[in-house]
């Protein structure tokens, strides 16, 4: 490998970097410390986070009164919310604005008496807590779903319609999606509700790969905007290593290539990304 490229937007996002910090304060200020769910999606920084005191709850359930909670950044849903309240825990809530911003939408469609229709993955957290914010959501991963829960019923589209999309998705999933209900549906209200830095985290990152002899691509296995930019790079490049940290990297994969570059997710640390990028110029950079 003679150059190293790495991307500019690689790591952090706004939402994450704020979550983590108020995690950070939570733990300095307070004793008896919870998060509601994994505070983010990666290992390294959750393991940290529980060594300086934190510890995950899986449900409001597990968190005892009176302790100190701190609302993961992909959000809860109403029900959970009130629930933790009801503790008379100190909230902090770490929830991204933007995922918020969705929560409020879809909870003013509920009240307008729309249908919400969510773009994304059913399993994922954030999608399961914009689900708890409004009434009889249905959930699409895609725009062949999407079709075909027009085509069964499932999707009224006489009926008024109020569509958002995760915000870790991709804008290409986005626009298949907006053709069909432009197509289709007669009363339809489509948020474009991508995070603006995601959209440039994948941006840079399809560019660099048309441009790159091999990828790394640094993230959480389970996380959803890491993958995508996997999938991303995989499109443009046929040499592309999905890996969480350092110790994962598997640099013999370089020996052909004469330009590498490297991208990470929105919930990468700094720490990790000067890991992979110093083992990278140690011991392949000639």
């Amino acid at each position: 490998m003679r150059e190293l490229r790495v991307a500019k937007s690689a790591g952090f996002c706004f939402g994450v970097s704020r979550s983590v910090k108020m995690a950070e304060e939570m733990l300095a200020a307070e004793a008896n410390c919870y998060s509601l769910g994994e505070l983010i999606h990666n290992d390294d920084v959750v393991q940290h986070l529980r060594s300086e005191g934190l510890t995950v709850a899986d449900g409001p359930e597990q968190i005892p009164q009176g302790a100190s909670v701190i609302i993961r950044s992909h959000g809860v849903s109403r029900a959970e919310f009130e629930a933790v309240q009801r503790t008379g825990a100190t909230v902090y809530d770490a929830t991204c604005p933007k995922v918020k911003r969705i929560h409020e939408i879809v909870a003013e469609a509920s009240a307008d008496g729309r249908q919400p229709v969510i773009i994304g993955a059913a399993d994922h957290p954030e999608v399961r807590a914009i689900c708890g914010w409004c009434t009889s959501p249905i959930v699409v991963n895609d725009a062949s779903q999407l079709a075909a829960r027009i085509a069964d019923g499932t999707i009224d589209c006489a009926k008024p319609l109020t569509v958002v999309i995760q915000t870790t998705q991709t804008q290409e999933k986005l626009l298949e999606c907006q053709k069909i209900i432009k197509k289709e549906c007669t009363n339809a209200k489509l948020f474009d509700t991508i995070c603006g830095a995601t959209f440039t985290r994948q941006t840079e990152a399809a560019q660099m790969a048309r441009n790159c002899d091999a990828m790394v691509v640094v993230g959480g296995s389970h996380s959803a905007n890491s993958r995508h930019l996997y999938e991303i790079c995989c499109s443009a490049c046929a040499n592309v290593q999905f890996i969480e940290n350092a110790a994962q990297l598997d640099t013999s994969a370089f020996v052909h290539a004469d330009t590498v570059g490297l991208t990470a997710g929105a919930s990468v640390p700094a720490w990790i990304i000067k890991e992979v990028k110093q083992k990278m110029s140690d011991e392949i950079l000639t």
